[in-house]
């Protein structure tokens, strides 16, 4: 795959748009929509479709259609894995939703979006929105004001430059606001969802530190706001959090 320009664009970036074009609800795509949702000519999408299904970043379906490669998958899992966080915190999430019997998310920041490593849900806790690669605003979760409230100033802005999205009456939109919010999480260490991601879930969460006292991502407590009692899960959502800050300390 070449590196010429179009429209302002490489040929990487035009790859990584085309790639980025597929969402959750989507399982098969046209190459007249991948070309209309990247804003490409329609032979231009369909002739890199073709060399990312040649990689494996695509499967062309019998019907002309194209999917996401299972190739894609491999190296997301791989990534997961690498970063160690995910395989170091796997039992201590299990012990934690488990104890609570309610849903117990793991995230982490990246590039001013929360995305959620590993979600672990015990059978007879409600199901939610949130799925394992999906990302969110961090403002309208309790993971992701826990990761900002210890982060370095510069990320803070970054994601308030970004916007404060309203996703429910209860989001925090107001920087004043937020930013006295994330105050209190450094004091108490431990962040809040008060239905500001959807209405009817709430959750709690705790900070994880890697070596050198480095926010590394978040543990959380989820689940329906009329059966979860956040009073009462707080305690256990910080211990998980404080022995997997013991793990990843060790980890050199």
């Amino acid at each position: 795959m070449g590196t010429e320009t179009q429209g302002g664009l490489s040929s990487l970036a035009r790859a990584v748009a085309l790639l980025s074009a597929f969402q959750s609800r989507d399982r098969e795509l046209s190459a007249a929509e991948l070309a209309r949702r990247c804003g490409l000519p329609r032979s231009t999408a369909y002739r890199m479709a073709g060399e990312l299904a040649q990689l494996g970043a695509l499967e062309q379906t019998p019907h002309g259609q194209f999917r996401l490669g299972m190739r894609l998958f491999e190296l997301g899992q791989l990534a997961l894995y690498q970063r160690g966080l995910r395989e170091s915190a796997s039992s201590f999430l299990a012990d934690l939703a488990a104890a609570t019997r309610q849903t117990a998310h793991l995230a982490i920041l990246d590039n001013y979006e929360l995305i959620y490593l590993d979600i672990i849900r015990p059978s007879p806790a409600p199901r939610l929105r949130s799925r394992v690669g999906g990302r969110l605003p961090p403002t309208v979760t309790g993971v992701g004001k826990a990761i900002m409230a210890f982060s370095p100033p510069e990320i803070v802005d970054g994601v308030i430059a970004r916007g404060l999205p309203r996703m429910t009456t209860n989001s925090i939109t107001d920087e004043g606001r937020l930013r006295a919010e994330l105050a209190k999480i450094r004091r108490t260490g431990i962040a809040y969802d008060h239905q500001e991601h959807a209405v009817g879930t709430s959750c709690c969460a705790a900070p994880i530190f890697g070596a050198n006292q480095k926010i590394v991502g978040a543990v959380s407590v989820s689940g329906h706001t009329s059966s979860i009692r956040l009073d009462l899960v707080a305690a256990a959502v910080q211990s998980t959090a404080a022995g997997i800050s013991r793990v990843q300390g060790a980890r050199v």
